[in-house]
């Protein structure tokens, strides 16, 4: 099956082309040509009428979407998120938990497996983001303290043995951390450290056993001090520290934005959402973890404190808005999408429109808005 998408605004990382064309051959693309070529045969044609085309977007921190959270634990859940999440231009996601009893999380887990052998009908998922529950206490923001442990890799190799572990988010200042860090490279899996109050010391400890990973920068993790630079700083510091962070401009600020992409280099960034089950749903009550949250101008916030739970940002919506507040060129932002990722969390063949690559791609208008995704050379928006 060949497929040719043609009259694009291709966007790929530090490539920028009108009236470009990509021709997929099944699950991958086999040619990318540009204005003046002879377009080949196809089976099918995809005009795109100039629109804007770039590598599908890859969300590496997603709680739900659209009235239904991934921790809810069933297939309805589960494959409305992976579906749904196609409408703001993600290809890949990783359904990420909360802070639960094993069981609970092993119930999530299983989901995404019925999800994939059930043919994956949305967005693909390779694999699951475990945040918590081997956090600090201190630092929970909306997670559930009675569910707090100690870092344990049998606890999270038997989940992995139910669906792939990719990611776990975790304290590094926790008993044990630095070699659980460690541990997790052994098994392929990315460390990641979030909610915790981390000196810079600490994190030094952890980033000497292989943590390269902040999950939610700023969010919920020691802030830039002049006495101790914290995680904040740490991220700042090291070129080769992965940050991820929500754009939404609520949970970090216009001006801080723009100083991340003046100090961190563009490769080294992540955009996430950070969603949970009211994303994509007007505003009112929802819950997190168990937890009651009010929805309030698109803000997500607990009810008993009104500390931020999650966000119901859009990845389409992170894009154009870091393109508003930082000016820079698309064919580097777009590396921030899908291209960094990818490096990460070490998913092959993702995040660029380049021969040899899958063809996961995603269609926008010029205000950001979504018109078409294709996973594996399949259009299924």
């Amino acid at each position: 099956m060949k497929t040719l998408i043609k009259n694009c605004h291709l966007i790929s990382p530090d490539v920028d082309l009108l009236n470009a064309a990509i021709l997929i051959e099944n699950d991958k693309i086999v040619s990318v040509l540009v204005e003046g070529d002879s377009l080949p045969a196809a089976d099918k044609v995809v005009d795109a009428a100039g629109q804007m085309v770039m590598p599908g977007f890859i969300d590496v921190h997603c709680h739900g979407r659209s009235g239904v959270d991934f921790c809810d634990a069933t297939d309805a859940a589960m494959t409305t998120i992976a579906c749904d999440k196609l409408s703001e231009g993600v290809t890949t996601l990783l359904p990420t938990t909360l802070t639960l009893p094993e069981d609970q999380l092993a119930n999530a887990l299983a989901t995404a497996r019925h999800y994939v052998e059930a043919g994956s009908p949305g967005c693909s998922v390779p694999a699951v983001h475990l945040e918590g529950p081997y956090i600090n206490p201190k630092c929970l923001g909306a997670q559930n303290p009675a569910y707090v442990r100690e870092p344990d890799i049998a606890e999270v190799m038997r989940l992995n043995d139910i669906f792939p572990v990719k990611k776990v988010s975790f304290a590094v200042e926790m008993p044990g951390a630095p070699r659980f860090a460690a541990e997790l490279i052994e098994k392929g899996i990315t460390p990641s450290c979030v909610h915790s109050a981390a000196t810079y010391g600490e994190f030094k400890k952890g980033y000497d056993h292989g943590l390269r990973n902040l999950s939610h920068y700023c969010n919920q993790m020691t802030a830039l001090h002049h006495r101790d630079i914290g995680l904040v700083g740490a991220g700042l510091m090291h070129p080769d520290v992965f940050i991820e962070f929500i754009c939404d401009k609520l949970h970090i600020c216009p001006d801080m934005i723009r100083l991340i992409f003046q100090l961190k280099n563009v490769c080294s960034i992540q955009l996430i959402t950070d969603a949970m089950r009211a994303s994509g749903l007007p505003d009112g009550p929802s819950e997190l973890g168990g937890l009651p949250v009010i929805v309030k101008n698109g803000e997500a916030r607990l009810a008993s404190n009104g500390a931020l739970a999650g966000s119901t940002l859009q990845l389409s919506k992170a894009l154009r808005n870091v393109r508003e507040v930082t000016g820079l060129p698309l064919k580097d932002l777009v590396k921030c999408t899908s291209w960094n990722q990818a490096r990460a969390i070490g998913l092959c063949g993702l995040g660029r429109l380049a021969p040899g690559y899958y063809a996961d791609i995603v269609m926008l208008d010029d205000e950001f808005q979504v018109t078409g995704a294709f996973v594996r050379g399949c259009q299924k928006l």
